[in-house]
């Protein structure tokens, strides 16, 4: 990473826009940033660290307030960086969220942070997100916020803390810088399982002691098992079965027993059963012979009610003779008083008189007719009047016709005055389709145009992803290349370092060697652990050969990929998909409305035609119309003569006075009252003799059926509940005659004396006594073969449980073992844990690395120690640092160095530190930096040795930026950056 200009506005101290050339500031690869104490050294460093992370470094980042006070009212805090970052060069804007004054009014406004990042080299789509910029940043720089603070901006005063810190906060600063998630994980894991594991054990032993249990209730103990809980209950179910025989034998007995007592207590219930049914028996003859007498009366009263049955039938008859009879007489005297309404019925009435007959029918029935005729005559002249009433309806509507053919005559008129206006409006609509119609070809072409500008802008999303991953997966292949490459070169090295042994494996007794020539070979060298052959060397090529061909893979995929981006985004000419949306939408909607109206051309040319010929139609309409007009005044005319002749006819029949309907009315009434007046007097004539025969037959029934008359017979008569009384008292006493018959002769009951003495009672008392004690057996026997089952069962579940329970303890002791070590306890002798020991691998690089640079500055006097001892009382260890004096030998903590000999001691862990990160980053080349203040505590010979060291670092093409305000510091670096403060705010001034 080299840096190249920094512009900052409105942050920090800075007031006004404030720009810095790193190129030209640091042409040496060394300049000097001072300045008064809070005129804003640090300040430009944070700007750097804003401008690439969004943040500050160090506890100035919770004060998130970065405007500049000295700011105008309404400026915006911004930073511009301009980087080459991982081989990129790229341009970042940022600025942080603030408070704005209101527009209106008082108060602030939030303004919300917001940053851009562009690339100058001309490759890849510019990004404004926030989080994207991030992620970029972090990828090309191959490390974290926290860890770029640490090796790029060497923080005054934080290592002289690491330096003296315990182990404990050490840890959490390497934990910061060196990535130990999947060791931690790793633990955690551990921890999990172990916890998972002890919660399986726990279930198990539960389950075990839950079967425990069941197989003691099962057995009716108290006591739990014991250490072998398995055949503590395989003796259990001996016990049980055991107990199961004993009970089932004494439940044999008992049924035994039982079957004896029933048997008895049948024989003598039978017994009494039989002296019972002798003696009821014995009692039902007795009582039926007393009532003979009652039965046999009984039996005369249903005979003689059978006889009147006969003689009631023709009763019956008689009486419905004379009820008909007597209901015709009423019927004629309605109909009688009917026709004595009419003068003429009356006059009839006075005519026919005396008892009915049918001899009437010759004298009534010619009046009848004559009324007939009278009311067919007034018929006819009703259908002439309904006539008359039908041709005046159809002259109302001749009139209706007349006054709608009239309208539709004026209708016409004005539709022909209209046509010009409709004419010269439908040839207007034909020509805006034919316009619609012309314009849809480039209105397609919009609409296809937009389609493939959306798509392109669709699939650039997706593309633009695919090309981040690609870059990704194309630096972690570098990463890999890079790490295969320093692999080669380290086998090399090693295996040029054992060349001589190498060699000397070569050599054979006689033989001349390959480097002196001679034949003796007295001392040959002997290789070194760690030597490297030949074959290592050409595995490790192979490996670095393949990682070669993997990356030179991915950075062909991310041109093939970046030139499909960059088509597309000339497809769609890199607007945005919503625009794009909106765009194609509009093409579609203008399209489709032309079509539309294109589509509605040949129905708008019909139009223009079907105006154009409906001007004939409507004047050979208004011709047809007055024909029609004339025809129905000639039809009216001829109507209006024929209601006049009707109307003649019924005025000379019927007069001017009673109508035609009410006469025939009139007529039709006294015509239906004289017949039915006829048929009153026929009808009661038939009833009339019909009622004297039937009384004649009823009385001729009566002396045949034994009875002296109707009345006698009459008397006789029972209902049908009575006869079916008398039938069943009849049936009863019958039934029990024979049923005590039956009973006295069965062998059985005729065997008896009547002497016979049954105790019922006693074998009945038998039988509880022996069903009890059979209960009691069954339930003793019950319960000791339910408790041998349920001991069984849960004696097999115990056996399985058990088998489950000892694998599971076994491997939960060699978990937890294992996870006490890697937490670091248990068998962990120096109590590390699994990270710490990663964290203490690390330290002993950055105790290395940092050695060298401190043996230059100390004048070889001192060097680091990294100690993996346990701390007192019990902490943990691993991260101990002590320094080792060459002058005396002697290795003491790092609290005893002076102010000069500790800045050196930190400096140089700064600086090792910032290689073993950027190697664990992928071996990125850091070519700027920065190193924090510290220099006021050396003395000249110190100064010398340290500008030393920084002049090895600006070796190669990097640029070091020292911030101090030691005066000694001006004269020795002649590159400075001078930070100036003021009332107003600060300013810079380049010097050199």
């Amino acid at each position: 990473m080299r840096l190249h200009s920094l512009e900052v506005t409105a942050f920090g101290p800075f007031a006004d826009t404030v720009c810095i050339d790193f190129d030209e500031l640091g042409t040496d690869g060394l300049f000097l940033l001072h300045g008064q104490t809070g005129a804003g050294k640090t300040s430009i460093l944070d700007a750097v660290a804003f401008a690439l992370y969004g943040t500050v470094p160090g506890a100035r980042a919770d004060g998130r307030r970065l405007l500049s006070d000295h700011a105008p009212r309404g400026a915006v805090p911004k930073v511009r960086l301009d980087a080459t970052i991982g081989g990129r060069r790229v341009r970042i804007e940022r600025s942080p969220e603030f408070e704005r004054p209101k527009l209106r009014g008082t108060g602030t406004v939030r303004q919300q942070a917001k940053a851009t990042l562009e690339w100058l080299d001309g490759s890849g789509e510019n990004l404004s997100r926030i989080p994207d910029i991030g992620d970029v940043v972090k990828a090309l720089l191959g490390m974290s916020a926290d860890q770029f603070f640490q090796v790029v901006l060497l923080p005054q005063g934080e290592f002289a803390k690491f330096l003296r810190a315990p182990s404990d906060e050490r840890g959490r600063l390497l934990e910061r810088l060196f990535d130990t998630t999947r060791f931690g994980d790793v633990e955690q894991w551990f921890k999990e399982r172990r916890s998972t594991g002890a919660k399986e054990l726990a279930d198990a032993q539960h389950a075990v002691d839950v079967l425990a249990a069941k197989v003691a209730a099962s057995a009716g103990i108290e006591a739990g098992a014991d250490s072998e809980p398995v055949q503590w209950a395989h003796r259990l179910l001996a016990d049980a079965a055991d107990t199961r025989d004993a009970t089932a034998a004494a439940l044999d007995r008992a049924r035994d027993d039982d079957t004896r007592a029933r048997a008895a207590l049948e024989a003598a219930t039978a017994l009494q059963e039989r002296i019972g049914r002798r003696a009821a028996a014995l009692a039902t003859n007795a009582e039926l012979d007393a009532t003979a007498v009652d039965r046999a009366a009984l039996a005369a009263e249903r005979e003689a009610a059978r006889r009147a049955e006969v003689v009631a039938v023709h009763d019956r008859d008689a009486a419905a003779a004379a009820a008909a009879a007597e209901s015709a007489r009423r019927r004629l005297d309605v109909a009688a008083t009917a026709l004595g309404a009419h003068t003429e019925g009356s006059a009839l009435l006075d005519e026919v008189s005396g008892p009915p007959s049918e001899s009437d029918r010759a004298t009534i029935r010619p009046r009848c007719d004559a009324w007939s005729g009278r009311v067919s005559r007034l018929d006819a002249l009703l259908d002439e009047e309904r006539t008359l009433d039908a041709i005046e309806k159809r002259r109302k509507r001749t009139d209706v016709e007349r006054a709608r053919l009239e309208a539709e005559r004026e209708g016409v008129v004005a539709d022909r005055a209209s046509l010009p206006d409709r004419l010269a409006a439908a040839t207007a609509a034909v020509s805006e389709a034919e316009k619609a119609e012309a314009a849809l070809p480039g209105l397609i072409a919009d609409r296809e145009r937009s389609a493939d500008a959306l798509e392109a802008g669709v699939e650039l999303r997706s593309r633009t992803d695919e090309l981040e991953r690609v870059r990704v997966q194309a630096v972690e292949l570098h990463d890999a290349a890079n790490t295969a490459r320093t692999a080669t070169l380290e086998i090399r090295e090693r295996r040029l370092a054992g060349m001589a042994a190498e060699l000397a494996g070569r050599l054979e007794d006689g033989r001349p060697c390959e480097v002196c020539g001679s034949r003796d070979h007295p001392e040959p060298a002997r290789p070194a652990p760690d030597a490297t052959t030949e074959d290592d060397e050409k595995r490790a090529q192979t490996v670095e050969q393949r990682a070669a061909e993997a990356l030179s893979v991915a950075r062909a995929a991310e041109a093939e990929i970046a030139a499909v981006v960059a088509t597309l985004e000339q497809r769609c000419g890199g607007r945005e998909v919503t625009d794009l949306e909106e765009t194609h939408r509009l093409a579609v909607a203008a399209h489709e409305a032309a079509a539309d109206v294109a589509g509605d051309l040949p129905r708008r040319r019909r139009h223009v035609a079907d105006l154009t010929d409906l001007d004939g139609a409507l004047q050979n309409r208004a011709a047809t119309i007055d024909t029609e007009l004339a025809a129905l005044d000639r039809d009216d005319a001829v109507a209006e003569a024929e209601a006049t002749e009707i109307r003649r006819r019924i005025t000379e029949v019927a007069g001017d006075g009673v109508s035609l309907a009410e006469q025939r009315a009139r007529t039709a009434t006294l015509l239906d009252a004289a017949t039915s007046w006829l048929d009153a007097r026929i009808d009661t004539a038939h009833a009339l003799a019909l009622e004297r025969r039937r009384a004649d037959e009823a009385e001729i029934a009566a002396r045949e059926h034994g009875f002296a008359d109707v009345s006698e017979a009459r008397a006789a008569v029972r209902t049908a509940a009575r006869l079916d009384e008398i039938d069943g008292v009849l049936r009863e006493a019958e039934s029990r005659r024979a049923v005590a018959v039956a009973t006295l002769t069965e062998p059985a009951v005729a065997a008896l004396t009547g002497d016979e003495f049954v105790d019922v009672d006693a074998a009945r008392a038998a039988v509880m006594e022996t069903g009890e004690q059979l209960q009691r057996a069954i339930s003793v026997a019950s319960e000791a073969d339910r408790r041998h089952d349920d001991i069984a069962t849960y004696t097999a579940r115990l056996e399985d449980a058990h088998a489950t329970l000892v694998p599971l303890r076994d491997a939960h002791a060699e978990l937890t073992a294992l996870a006490d070590v890697v937490a670091g306890g248990g068998a962990n002798a120096r109590r590390m844990s699994l990270r710490s020991y990663v964290l203490a691998a690390r330290l002993e690089e950055v105790a290395e690395a940092a050695s060298t640079r401190l043996r230059r500055m100390s004048g070889g006097r001192y060097e680091f120690v990294h100690t993996d001892a346990a701390g007192s009382h019990g902490r943990r260890g691993g991260l101990g640092l002590d320094i080792h004096d060459e002058y005396t030998g002697a290795v003491r903590s790092t609290k005893t160095l002076s102010g000069g000999e500790s800045f050196q001691a930190s400096l140089a862990l700064a600086l090792g530190l910032a290689d073993v990160v950027a190697a664990e980053a992928g071996g990125i080349v850091l070519d700027t930096m920065f190193i924090d203040e510290g220099f006021g505590t050396l003395d000249a010979d110190a100064l010398d040795s340290v500008m030393g060291v920084l002049d090895d670092l600006r070796a190669g093409g990097r640029v070091v930026g020292v911030v101090s305000h030691v005066d000694e510091m001006r004269q020795r670096i002649p590159s400075r950056l001078h930070v100036l403060r003021g009332r107003a705010g600060s300013t810079v001034d380049v010097v050199g």
